[in-house]
């Protein structure tokens, strides 16, 4: 398949609803907005290999005076691509940020068809020749911190990062692994893999890309996706999740950079009782540190796993307070 083609697959995934959700955050009113908004697309090349080129794009306003902006990163979810996060794109580069997106490993512009990241996963389960769930593309964003670093608009010291479901889990490892992202807002990203696990729990994650398990669970001769195939798949395609990079051992690494957990209080992916342990040992971090208000959790009422207005705000306010000077 072409890859426009490939690119309007994963356009489409985005449903009228939730592009209204991304719309209802906080935006300038700028009369001649279209004039005054510089897109730039660019690419890096990450590794060797097709999918060490990454493509990102960059929403910022055009600037007469040199000032250094801070900077915030945009991860979208399964199915979805750079170009889908473009509301929230707009509306933070309307408030004086740099607004950045990228593909993640097989999506957008690294697929080829509707099922490459279907395949990769399926490939990782089988020969382990990829990391495709998290860890690769949490490597790219190491990358990318390199480039935003360097970037002479952009203030290093000002970089913050949030994305949404597989997006949300994209912020948390990438800001556990570079201390460069300053400011983290994972939504509906953060869970317990093993505490869904001990907990019989895991069906919502596992139901999202549910064709790896039950490739795996054929290859291991069960019948059914059980506590055993979850754990050899987790070890499988991404090494340690339900173990030592596990939330209640990654998340606290974070602080005392501020850290804002969005969830749904019903998502069956992101279980909010899983995350009693990490909150205590952030909560203790944050209040060691001197800074108790660098941290906070909020699991919306009766909402399950999807992102909603409020969401967007309370995002959207944490920047305005920890990155704006």
């Amino acid at each position: 398949m072409p890859i426009t083609s490939a690119l309007s697959f994963f356009t489409s995934f985005a449903p009228v609803v939730l592009l209204k959700v991304m719309a209802s955050c906080p935006k300038e009113d700028i009369p001649n907005m279209k004039e005054l908004l510089l897109e730039q697309n660019f690419y890096l090349t990450t590794e060797e290999g097709e999918q060490g080129r990454l493509p990102f794009l960059v929403l910022s306003m055009k600037e007469t005076n040199k000032k250094k902006r801070p900077a915030i990163v945009f991860l979208h979810s399964t199915n979805k691509c750079k170009e889908w996060l473009r509301p929230l794109l707009q509306a933070y580069a309307s408030r004086g940020y740099i607004a950045v997106a990228i593909d993640s490993r097989y999506h957008g512009e690294r697929a080829t068809n509707m099922t490459t990241y279907r395949d990769a996963l399926i490939s990782s389960w089988k020969k382990g020749d990829t990391m495709p769930f998290i860890y690769d593309t949490v490597w790219d964003l190491i990358k990318l911190a390199d480039y935003l670093t360097e970037r002479e608009d952009s203030d290093s010291s000002r970089i913050g990062i949030t994305g949404e479901s597989l997006g949300g889990m994209h912020a948390w490892f990438a800001a556990f692994a570079d201390t460069r992202y300053s400011v983290v807002v994972p939504i509906n990203g953060v869970q317990g893999f093993r505490w869904a696990i001990e907990h019989d729990r895991w069906q919502g994650r596992v139901d999202s890309i549910k064709d790896v398990f039950e490739e795996a669970c054929s290859d291991l001769g069960k019948n059914e996706i059980d506590k055993e195939v979850v754990e050899k798949v987790w070890d499988r395609i991404a090494p340690g999740l339900a173990s030592q990079f596990d939330s209640p051992y990654t998340v606290p690494v974070i602080a005392p950079r501020p850290l804002l957990i969005l969830n749904g209080e019903e998502d069956p992916r992101c279980p909010i009782a899983g995350l009693d342990i990490p909150t205590s040992s952030v909560c203790k971090a944050c209040a060691d540190a001197d800074c108790p208000l660098n941290f906070k959790v909020i699991a919306q009422a009766g909402v399950g796993h999807q992102m909603t207005p409020l969401m967007v705000n309370e995002a959207s306010n944490w920047f305005d307070r920890l990155l704006k000077v």
